[in-house]
Protein backbone atom coordinates (compact mmCIF):
# COMPACT_ATOMS: atom_id res chain seq x y z
CA UNK A 1 0.00 0.00 0.00
CA UNK A 2 1.90 2.83 -0.81
CA UNK A 3 1.75 5.89 1.22
CA UNK A 4 1.65 9.80 -0.10
CA UNK A 5 1.73 12.96 1.43
CA UNK A 6 0.17 16.28 0.92
CA UNK A 7 1.23 19.73 2.50
CA UNK A 8 -1.47 22.69 3.17
CA UNK A 9 0.90 25.90 4.25
CA UNK A 10 -1.88 27.94 5.16
CA UNK A 11 -1.80 31.78 6.36
CA UNK A 12 -2.14 30.42 9.52
CA UNK A 13 -0.01 27.04 9.81
CA UNK A 14 1.39 24.04 8.00
CA UNK A 15 -0.77 20.48 7.76
CA UNK A 16 0.25 17.44 7.23
CA UNK A 17 -1.30 14.15 5.75
CA UNK A 18 0.00 10.70 5.30
CA UNK A 19 -2.65 8.86 3.33
CA UNK A 20 -3.37 5.73 1.37
CA UNK A 21 -2.90 6.51 -2.30
CA UNK A 22 -5.74 4.06 -3.25
CA UNK A 23 -8.33 5.36 -1.03
CA UNK A 24 -7.36 8.94 0.40
CA UNK A 25 -7.43 7.09 4.12
CA UNK A 26 -5.63 8.99 6.39
CA UNK A 27 -3.04 7.43 8.40
CA UNK A 28 -1.01 10.03 10.12
CA UNK A 29 -1.31 13.55 10.72
CA UNK A 30 0.81 17.04 12.09
CA UNK A 31 0.65 20.26 11.74
CA UNK A 32 2.83 23.77 13.63
CA UNK A 33 1.18 27.36 13.28
CA UNK A 34 2.63 29.79 11.46
CA UNK A 35 3.77 33.85 12.61
CA UNK A 36 0.66 35.98 12.11
CA UNK A 37 0.88 39.09 10.00
CA UNK A 38 0.25 39.74 6.47
CA UNK A 39 4.40 39.18 5.89
CA UNK A 40 6.31 36.06 7.08
CA UNK A 41 9.94 34.90 6.46
CA UNK A 42 9.71 31.47 4.00
CA UNK A 43 11.97 30.00 6.70
CA UNK A 44 9.07 29.84 8.97
CA UNK A 45 7.15 27.90 6.62
CA UNK A 46 10.20 25.13 6.42
CA UNK A 47 10.27 25.44 10.03
CA UNK A 48 7.25 24.37 10.52
CA UNK A 49 7.22 21.88 7.95
CA UNK A 50 9.88 19.93 9.31
CA UNK A 51 8.12 20.27 12.99
CA UNK A 52 4.59 19.07 10.96
CA UNK A 53 5.96 16.43 8.75
CA UNK A 54 8.52 14.62 11.59
CA UNK A 55 7.45 10.98 11.08
CA UNK A 56 5.17 11.57 8.83
CA UNK A 57 7.15 13.03 5.19
CA UNK A 58 9.66 10.21 5.64
CA UNK A 59 7.27 7.28 5.02
CA UNK A 60 5.26 9.04 2.21
CA UNK A 61 6.15 7.52 -0.99
CA UNK A 62 5.15 10.81 -2.99
CA UNK A 63 4.53 14.23 -1.58
CA UNK A 64 2.63 17.07 -2.84
CA UNK A 65 2.86 20.98 -1.47
CA UNK A 66 -0.35 23.20 -1.90
CA UNK A 67 0.02 26.53 -0.15
CA UNK A 68 -1.63 29.60 0.00
CA UNK A 69 -2.14 32.33 -2.91
CA UNK A 70 -0.25 35.51 -4.41
CA UNK A 71 2.33 35.60 -1.80
CA UNK A 72 5.46 37.74 -3.43
CA UNK A 73 8.96 35.49 -1.91
CA UNK A 74 11.56 37.30 -3.72
CA UNK A 75 15.05 35.63 -4.22
CA UNK A 76 18.38 37.04 -4.81
CA UNK A 77 21.29 35.60 -7.68
CA UNK A 78 22.22 33.23 -5.02
CA UNK A 79 18.92 31.78 -4.16
CA UNK A 80 18.46 33.75 -0.89
CA UNK A 81 15.12 35.24 0.70
CA UNK A 82 15.32 39.11 0.04
CA UNK A 83 12.59 40.20 2.47
CA UNK A 84 9.71 38.43 4.22
CA UNK A 85 7.37 37.33 1.70
CA UNK A 86 4.20 39.35 1.11
CA UNK A 87 1.11 37.99 1.35
CA UNK A 88 -2.44 37.54 0.12
CA UNK A 89 -4.05 39.20 2.90
CA UNK A 90 -1.77 42.25 2.89
CA UNK A 91 -3.31 45.49 1.24
CA UNK A 92 -0.61 47.93 1.05
CA UNK A 93 -0.12 47.18 -2.87
CA UNK A 94 -3.72 48.95 -3.48
CA UNK A 95 -2.10 51.95 -4.77
CA UNK A 96 0.05 49.85 -7.51
CA UNK A 97 -3.07 47.50 -8.56
CA UNK A 98 -4.59 50.72 -9.33
CA UNK A 99 -1.81 52.26 -11.37
CA UNK A 100 -0.97 48.96 -12.87
CA UNK A 101 -4.71 48.66 -14.15
CA UNK A 102 -4.42 52.18 -15.23
CA UNK A 103 -0.97 51.92 -16.96
CA UNK A 104 -1.90 48.75 -19.13
CA UNK A 105 -5.16 49.00 -20.70
CA UNK A 106 -7.69 49.03 -18.06
CA UNK A 107 -10.12 46.27 -16.73
CA UNK A 108 -10.97 44.96 -19.81
CA UNK A 109 -7.24 44.17 -21.16
CA UNK A 110 -5.95 43.02 -17.92
CA UNK A 111 -8.79 40.37 -18.07
CA UNK A 112 -8.21 39.18 -21.63
CA UNK A 113 -4.90 38.93 -21.54
CA UNK A 114 -4.13 37.59 -17.84
CA UNK A 115 -8.20 36.35 -16.87
CA UNK A 116 -8.38 38.77 -13.99
CA UNK A 117 -8.30 42.17 -13.04
CA UNK A 118 -5.26 42.75 -10.21
CA UNK A 119 -5.99 43.74 -6.43
CA UNK A 120 -3.66 44.35 -3.84
CA UNK A 121 -3.62 40.19 -3.25
CA UNK A 122 -2.03 39.62 -6.34
CA UNK A 123 1.93 38.95 -6.81
CA UNK A 124 2.35 41.64 -9.13
CA UNK A 125 1.09 44.47 -7.41
CA UNK A 126 3.25 43.77 -4.19
CA UNK A 127 6.43 43.69 -7.28
CA UNK A 128 5.46 46.94 -8.28
CA UNK A 129 5.25 47.80 -4.35
CA UNK A 130 8.74 46.61 -4.06
CA UNK A 131 10.04 48.55 -6.77
CA UNK A 132 8.29 51.75 -5.70
CA UNK A 133 9.08 51.40 -1.81
CA UNK A 134 12.24 49.43 -1.51
CA UNK A 135 13.78 50.28 -4.55
CA UNK A 136 17.09 48.15 -2.99
CA UNK A 137 15.83 45.02 -2.23
CA UNK A 138 14.23 45.61 -6.09
CA UNK A 139 17.58 45.58 -7.48
CA UNK A 140 18.83 42.47 -5.39
CA UNK A 141 15.76 40.49 -7.00
CA UNK A 142 16.33 38.19 -10.17
CA UNK A 143 14.04 35.73 -9.12
CA UNK A 144 10.35 35.63 -8.30
CA UNK A 145 8.37 32.18 -6.88
CA UNK A 146 5.17 31.72 -4.97
CA UNK A 147 5.04 29.99 -1.34
CA UNK A 148 4.25 26.57 -2.96
CA UNK A 149 7.22 27.14 -5.19
CA UNK A 150 9.67 27.71 -2.54
CA UNK A 151 8.53 24.80 -0.53
CA UNK A 152 8.24 22.35 -3.18
CA UNK A 153 11.90 24.09 -4.14
CA UNK A 154 13.30 23.36 -0.51
CA UNK A 155 11.93 19.49 -0.59
CA UNK A 156 13.94 18.90 -3.42
CA UNK A 157 16.75 16.64 -2.78
CA UNK A 158 18.73 17.64 -5.89
CA UNK A 159 19.71 21.46 -6.68
CA UNK A 160 17.36 23.08 -9.45
CA UNK A 161 15.43 25.72 -10.20
CA UNK A 162 12.36 26.13 -8.59
CA UNK A 163 9.02 24.62 -10.89
CA UNK A 164 5.27 25.92 -10.56
CA UNK A 165 1.94 25.17 -11.65
CA UNK A 166 -0.57 26.86 -13.65
CA UNK A 167 -3.30 26.95 -10.73
CA UNK A 168 -1.33 29.06 -8.78
CA UNK A 169 0.57 30.71 -11.82
CA UNK A 170 -2.73 31.90 -12.54
CA UNK A 171 -3.05 34.06 -9.52
CA UNK A 172 0.21 36.15 -9.72
CA UNK A 173 -0.91 38.94 -12.37
CA UNK A 174 1.82 38.11 -15.08
CA UNK A 175 0.53 34.46 -16.43
CA UNK A 176 -2.29 33.76 -19.39
CA UNK A 177 -4.43 31.05 -17.68
CA UNK A 178 -6.09 30.37 -21.20
CA UNK A 179 -2.36 29.44 -23.27
CA UNK A 180 -0.53 28.06 -19.66
CA UNK A 181 2.48 30.38 -20.57
CA UNK A 182 3.84 33.25 -18.58
CA UNK A 183 3.92 37.32 -19.36
CA UNK A 184 7.04 37.96 -18.39
CA UNK A 185 7.07 41.17 -19.44
CA UNK A 186 4.35 42.18 -16.94
CA UNK A 187 6.37 40.90 -13.89
CA UNK A 188 9.35 43.08 -15.36
CA UNK A 189 7.21 46.39 -16.11
CA UNK A 190 6.36 45.80 -12.35
CA UNK A 191 9.67 44.99 -10.85
CA UNK A 192 11.37 47.77 -13.13
CA UNK A 193 13.60 44.96 -14.54
CA UNK A 194 13.51 41.42 -15.72
CA UNK A 195 13.13 38.46 -13.41
CA UNK A 196 13.35 35.17 -13.29
CA UNK A 197 9.80 32.91 -13.19
CA UNK A 198 9.58 29.48 -12.48
CA UNK A 199 8.87 26.67 -15.15
CA UNK A 200 5.52 25.69 -15.30
CA UNK A 201 4.98 22.25 -14.94
CA UNK A 202 2.35 19.74 -16.08
CA UNK A 203 -0.52 18.69 -13.54
CA UNK A 204 0.83 15.21 -12.51
CA UNK A 205 4.28 15.61 -13.66
CA UNK A 206 6.99 14.79 -11.38
CA UNK A 207 9.44 17.43 -11.00
CA UNK A 208 12.02 16.07 -8.46
CA UNK A 209 12.44 13.65 -5.84
CA UNK A 210 12.75 14.46 -1.88
CA UNK A 211 15.68 13.76 0.49
CA UNK A 212 14.28 9.96 1.43
CA UNK A 213 13.64 9.37 -2.40
CA UNK A 214 10.31 10.35 -2.83
CA UNK A 215 8.51 11.91 -6.06
CA UNK A 216 7.90 15.14 -5.92
CA UNK A 217 4.51 16.37 -7.18
CA UNK A 218 4.03 20.07 -8.79
CA UNK A 219 2.23 21.22 -5.60
CA UNK A 220 -0.55 24.12 -6.52
CA UNK A 221 -2.56 26.75 -4.71
CA UNK A 222 -4.84 26.14 -1.77
CA UNK A 223 -7.90 26.91 -3.60
CA UNK A 224 -6.83 24.33 -6.27
CA UNK A 225 -5.50 21.87 -3.47
CA UNK A 226 -8.95 22.09 -2.13
CA UNK A 227 -11.04 21.65 -5.42
CA UNK A 228 -8.85 18.54 -5.76
CA UNK A 229 -9.20 17.47 -2.49
CA UNK A 230 -13.55 17.73 -3.05
CA UNK A 231 -13.13 15.77 -5.82
CA UNK A 232 -15.55 18.72 -7.23
CA UNK A 233 -16.80 18.31 -10.89
CA UNK A 234 -18.21 20.90 -13.18
CA UNK A 235 -21.42 22.47 -11.98
CA UNK A 236 -20.95 22.45 -8.64
CA UNK A 237 -19.63 25.57 -6.58
CA UNK A 238 -18.09 25.71 -3.10
CA UNK A 239 -17.55 27.70 -0.64
CA UNK A 240 -15.04 28.08 1.84
CA UNK A 241 -14.91 30.31 4.76
CA UNK A 242 -11.19 30.35 6.58
CA UNK A 243 -8.98 32.83 7.26
CA UNK A 244 -10.27 34.42 3.89
CA UNK A 245 -13.78 33.29 1.95
CA UNK A 246 -13.80 32.07 -1.37
CA UNK A 247 -16.39 31.00 -3.85
CA UNK A 248 -15.24 29.05 -6.58
CA UNK A 249 -16.28 26.33 -9.26
CA UNK A 250 -14.49 24.19 -11.55
CA UNK A 251 -15.01 24.90 -15.73
CA UNK A 252 -13.71 23.44 -18.64
CA UNK A 253 -13.22 26.80 -20.30
CA UNK A 254 -11.58 29.57 -19.22
CA UNK A 255 -12.76 33.02 -18.15
CA UNK A 256 -12.39 37.01 -18.04
CA UNK A 257 -14.46 38.88 -15.73
CA UNK A 258 -13.68 42.69 -16.85
CA UNK A 259 -15.24 43.98 -13.50
CA UNK A 260 -12.45 42.46 -11.64
CA UNK A 261 -14.71 40.31 -9.63
CA UNK A 262 -14.07 37.38 -10.72
CA UNK A 263 -10.74 35.61 -10.62
CA UNK A 264 -10.10 34.10 -13.68
CA UNK A 265 -7.40 31.15 -12.47
CA UNK A 266 -6.61 27.74 -13.72
CA UNK A 267 -7.40 24.87 -11.90
CA UNK A 268 -4.91 21.51 -10.66
CA UNK A 269 -6.13 19.39 -13.39
CA UNK A 270 -6.09 21.54 -16.40
CA UNK A 271 -8.96 23.06 -16.51
CA UNK A 272 -10.34 26.26 -15.06
CA UNK A 273 -11.17 27.80 -11.46
CA UNK A 274 -13.18 30.83 -11.54
CA UNK A 275 -12.93 32.32 -8.02
CA UNK A 276 -14.49 35.37 -6.12
CA UNK A 277 -12.14 36.17 -2.95
CA UNK A 278 -12.89 38.39 0.56
CA UNK A 279 -10.24 39.42 2.86
CA UNK A 280 -13.44 38.90 6.03
CA UNK A 281 -14.58 35.79 6.60
CA UNK A 282 -14.11 33.76 9.91
CA UNK A 283 -11.69 36.66 11.71
CA UNK A 284 -15.08 38.59 11.56
CA UNK A 285 -16.81 35.99 13.70
CA UNK A 286 -13.72 35.53 15.84
CA UNK A 287 -13.34 39.13 16.23
CA UNK A 288 -17.57 39.65 17.22
CA UNK A 289 -17.15 36.79 19.56
CA UNK A 290 -13.93 38.54 21.28
CA UNK A 291 -16.17 41.63 21.99
CA UNK A 292 -18.56 39.57 23.05
CA UNK A 293 -16.84 37.90 25.78
CA UNK A 294 -17.20 34.15 24.54
CA UNK A 295 -15.30 31.59 21.64
CA UNK A 296 -17.20 31.09 18.14
CA UNK A 297 -18.65 28.37 19.69
CA UNK A 298 -20.59 30.43 22.42
CA UNK A 299 -20.87 32.98 18.83
CA UNK A 300 -22.86 30.21 17.43
CA UNK A 301 -25.05 29.67 20.21
CA UNK A 302 -25.96 33.00 20.39
CA UNK A 303 -26.68 33.58 16.87
CA UNK A 304 -29.22 30.91 16.64
CA UNK A 305 -30.71 32.21 19.65
CA UNK A 306 -31.24 35.48 17.81
CA UNK A 307 -34.19 35.56 15.45
CA UNK A 308 -33.55 36.26 11.49
CA UNK A 309 -32.70 39.53 10.73
CA UNK A 310 -30.94 40.16 14.02
CA UNK A 311 -33.81 42.68 15.23
CA UNK A 312 -33.08 44.60 12.56
CA UNK A 313 -29.03 45.32 13.11
CA UNK A 314 -26.99 45.11 9.26
CA UNK A 315 -23.28 44.23 9.58
CA UNK A 316 -20.93 45.20 6.93
CA UNK A 317 -18.10 43.02 7.81
CA UNK A 318 -15.55 44.69 5.98
CA UNK A 319 -13.50 44.84 8.82
CA UNK A 320 -10.05 44.74 7.48
CA UNK A 321 -10.45 46.43 3.87
CA UNK A 322 -11.70 44.15 0.96
CA UNK A 323 -10.47 42.39 -2.08
CA UNK A 324 -14.44 41.70 -3.47
CA UNK A 325 -15.48 44.35 -4.27
CA UNK A 326 -12.43 45.88 -4.66
CA UNK A 327 -11.97 48.65 -1.52
CA UNK A 328 -8.89 47.96 0.46
CA UNK A 329 -9.64 51.19 2.58
CA UNK A 330 -13.14 50.52 3.54
CA UNK A 331 -14.03 49.67 7.05
CA UNK A 332 -17.21 47.42 9.37
CA UNK A 333 -20.31 49.49 9.28
CA UNK A 334 -22.89 48.37 11.77
CA UNK A 335 -26.45 49.79 10.96
CA UNK A 336 -30.08 49.85 12.55
CA UNK A 337 -28.94 49.80 16.55
CA UNK A 338 -31.52 50.49 19.04
CA UNK A 339 -31.61 50.67 22.65
CA UNK A 340 -33.92 47.50 22.41
CA UNK A 341 -32.06 45.14 19.43
CA UNK A 342 -28.62 45.96 20.76
CA UNK A 343 -28.28 42.14 22.59
CA UNK A 344 -25.10 39.75 22.62
CA UNK A 345 -27.94 37.23 20.28
CA UNK A 346 -28.25 40.19 17.49
CA UNK A 347 -25.37 40.83 17.39
CA UNK A 348 -23.68 37.28 17.00
CA UNK A 349 -26.66 36.93 14.43
CA UNK A 350 -25.52 39.79 12.57
CA UNK A 351 -21.92 39.55 12.28
CA UNK A 352 -23.35 35.51 10.73
CA UNK A 353 -25.07 37.01 8.32
CA UNK A 354 -23.07 39.43 7.58
CA UNK A 355 -20.34 36.55 6.21
CA UNK A 356 -22.68 34.52 4.42
CA UNK A 357 -24.47 37.72 2.90
CA UNK A 358 -20.59 38.74 1.52
CA UNK A 359 -20.53 35.53 0.06
CA UNK A 360 -23.53 35.17 -1.16
CA UNK A 361 -22.12 38.11 -3.31
CA UNK A 362 -19.78 35.43 -4.36
CA UNK A 363 -21.75 32.96 -5.40
CA UNK A 364 -23.70 35.57 -7.58
CA UNK A 365 -20.64 36.05 -9.35
CA UNK A 366 -19.01 32.90 -10.22
CA UNK A 367 -22.90 31.18 -10.64
CA UNK A 368 -25.56 33.86 -11.69
CA UNK A 369 -27.82 31.78 -13.14
CA UNK A 370 -27.93 29.64 -10.35
CA UNK A 371 -25.89 25.71 -9.48
CA UNK A 372 -26.23 22.15 -9.26
CA UNK A 373 -24.58 21.70 -5.79
CA UNK A 374 -23.30 24.36 -3.49
CA UNK A 375 -20.83 22.97 -0.91
CA UNK A 376 -19.43 24.63 1.99
CA UNK A 377 -16.39 23.96 3.82
CA UNK A 378 -13.39 25.58 5.94
CA UNK A 379 -12.73 25.89 9.37
CA UNK A 380 -16.37 27.96 10.10
CA UNK A 381 -18.28 25.78 8.88
CA UNK A 382 -17.69 23.65 11.85
CA UNK A 383 -19.81 26.07 13.09
CA UNK A 384 -23.95 25.22 13.77
CA UNK A 385 -24.80 28.97 13.14
CA UNK A 386 -23.15 29.17 9.60
CA UNK A 387 -24.75 25.65 8.41
CA UNK A 388 -28.21 26.41 9.41
CA UNK A 389 -28.60 30.60 8.12
CA UNK A 390 -26.28 29.48 5.31
CA UNK A 391 -29.37 27.90 2.84
CA UNK A 392 -31.63 30.72 4.39
CA UNK A 393 -28.95 33.64 3.12
CA UNK A 394 -27.79 31.66 -0.57
CA UNK A 395 -31.46 30.87 -1.35
CA UNK A 396 -30.60 27.03 -1.65
CA UNK A 397 -29.70 24.28 -0.44
CA UNK A 398 -26.11 23.54 1.29
CA UNK A 399 -24.11 20.19 1.26
CA UNK A 400 -21.85 20.35 4.24
CA UNK A 401 -18.94 17.62 3.64
CA UNK A 402 -17.70 15.54 6.87
CA UNK A 403 -14.87 18.03 7.89
CA UNK A 404 -11.90 17.28 6.94
CA UNK A 405 -8.29 19.20 5.71
CA UNK A 406 -9.43 19.33 1.76
CA UNK A 407 -6.44 21.26 0.79
CA UNK A 408 -4.15 18.86 2.08
CA UNK A 409 -5.90 16.08 0.74
CA UNK A 410 -6.24 17.61 -2.07
CA UNK A 411 -2.53 17.88 -2.21
CA UNK A 412 -2.13 14.17 -1.51
CA UNK A 413 -4.21 12.94 -4.59
CA UNK A 414 -1.82 14.87 -6.55
CA UNK A 415 0.74 13.00 -5.34
CA UNK A 416 -0.80 10.02 -5.40
CA UNK A 417 -1.92 10.98 -9.49
CA UNK A 418 1.93 11.55 -10.20
CA UNK A 419 3.00 8.72 -8.65
CA UNK A 420 0.59 6.05 -10.86
CA UNK A 421 1.10 8.38 -14.19
CA UNK A 422 -2.11 7.90 -15.06
CA UNK A 423 -4.58 10.44 -17.25
CA UNK A 424 -6.82 11.64 -14.66
CA UNK A 425 -6.51 12.12 -10.88
CA UNK A 426 -7.29 9.05 -8.63
CA UNK A 427 -10.90 8.88 -8.13
CA UNK A 428 -11.06 8.50 -3.87
CA UNK A 429 -14.45 7.78 -2.03
CA UNK A 430 -16.61 11.37 -1.66
CA UNK A 431 -16.54 12.41 1.94
CA UNK A 432 -19.80 11.79 4.20
CA UNK A 433 -21.76 15.40 4.03
CA UNK A 434 -25.26 16.45 5.36
CA UNK A 435 -27.57 18.72 3.29
CA UNK A 436 -29.03 21.43 5.52
CA UNK A 437 -31.83 23.29 4.07
CA UNK A 438 -34.07 26.34 5.06
CA UNK A 439 -36.55 29.44 3.81
CA UNK A 440 -34.95 31.81 1.72
CA UNK A 441 -34.24 35.33 3.34
CA UNK A 442 -34.95 37.47 0.86
CA UNK A 443 -35.09 40.87 3.27
CA UNK A 444 -31.73 40.36 4.80
CA UNK A 445 -30.05 40.31 1.93
CA UNK A 446 -31.88 42.80 0.43
CA UNK A 447 -30.88 44.86 3.34
CA UNK A 448 -27.26 43.87 3.49
CA UNK A 449 -27.12 45.33 -0.03
CA UNK A 450 -28.51 48.33 0.63
CA UNK A 451 -25.87 48.82 3.24
CA UNK A 452 -23.13 47.77 0.67
CA UNK A 453 -23.94 50.33 -1.72
CA UNK A 454 -24.62 53.21 0.59
CA UNK A 455 -20.99 52.45 2.16
CA UNK A 456 -19.37 52.70 -1.50
CA UNK A 457 -20.94 55.64 -2.36
CA UNK A 458 -20.48 57.36 1.45
CA UNK A 459 -16.78 56.10 0.20
CA UNK A 460 -16.76 57.58 -3.02
CA UNK A 461 -17.92 60.78 -1.97
CA UNK A 462 -15.19 61.40 0.60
Amino acid sequence: MPLIAGIDSSTQSVKVLLCDSDDGTVIGEGSAPHPGGTECNPHAWWEALENAGRGLLDRADAVAVAAQQHGMVALDEAGEVVRPALLWNDVRSAPQAAALVREFGGPAEWARRTGSVPTMSFTVTKLRWLADNEPDKADLTTRVILPHDWLTWKLTSEPTAPVTDRGDASGTGYFDPASGEWLPGLAEAALGHPVLLPRVAGPAEIIGTTATGAPLGPGTGDNMGAALGLGLQEGDVAVSIGTSGTAYAVTGTPSADETGAVAGFADATGRFLPLVATVNAARVLVATATILGTDTAGLSRLALAAAPGAGGITFLPYLDGERTPNRPGANGVLRGLTSSNMTPENLARAAVEAVLCSLADAIGHIAPGGTQRLLLIGGAARSEAIRRIAPAIFGMPVIVPEPAEYVALGAARQAAWALRGSAEPPRWPTAPAETYTAEPDAEVRERYATLRDDAAAWQEGH
